[in-house]
């Protein structure tokens, strides 16, 4: 199923239908401000493991990360954070990061063993958080690209992305062409801050 929905305006019954899907256990792929997407809901352990699956990932050793609408929810995951990191998050989010914290117990049961830190995402894009403030929870999400290239054509091309997954996921939505660049990835485990993959996102510290 490939969706089109605008990212200027997001039509709200196109909202609903796709969040709908991700409560019915759907794994669904859909555009960012970097490149696109894959995810689920966090607290379906069914649709996690299909989507490792997709993906071709062993759930011991995957990074996945969560996305959320605002920074509002983010303490609700991740061990209290500093004043430093909050005001790094506040001056650089909505943007092209992801910000690694110390994740908390109300990371659901499938993560605790296997990773003690999360990756916090909140995109530049309309279209994403709309679908989380709908949802009402973060999404899972890992990127959308080949197993042996990490950039090739169908990862900016709704189209063709969807002819790549589109008998394996529940949805496609079609935000138009992605970008070819992942997100700048910051570790935030202690204050002294390390960017540990450059991305499209220039960091204001």
């Amino acid at each position: 199923m490939l969706i089109k929905i605008y990212p200027e305006n997001p039509n709200p019954r196109e909202i609903k239908k796709i969040t709908q899907i991700i409560e019915d256990g759907g794994v669904v792929i859909y555009p960012t401000d970097t490149i696109y997407g894959i995810g689920c809901d966090i607290s379906q352990p069914k649709a996690v493991a299909r989507l490792a699956k997709i993906q071709g990932l062993d759930m011991d050793k995957a990074f996945f990360s969560f996305i959320f609408n605002d920074l509002s929810q983010i303490s609700e995951y991740t061990k209290p954070m500093s004043n430093p990191a909050f005001k790094l998050l506040k001056r650089n989010v909505p943007g092209a990061f992801t910000f690694i914290f110390e994740a908390n117990n109300n990371i659901p049961k499938l993560f605790k063993t296997r990773r003690k830190t999360v990756g916090i995402r909140v995109p530049d894009n309309n279209i994403i958080r709309s679908i989380v403030a709908e949802l009402g929870r973060p999404l899972l999400s890992s990127s959308v690209h080949d197993v042996e290239d990490d950039v090739t054509e169908y990862i900016t091309d709704p189209e063709l992305i969807h002819e790549r997954y589109g008998n394996v996921v529940d949805a496609v939505i079609d935000g138009g062409y992605g970008d070819n660049q992942p997100s700048t990835v910051i570790d935030c485990t202690t204050d002294d801050f390390e960017v540990i993959r450059e991305g499209k996102g220039e960091i204001n510290w």
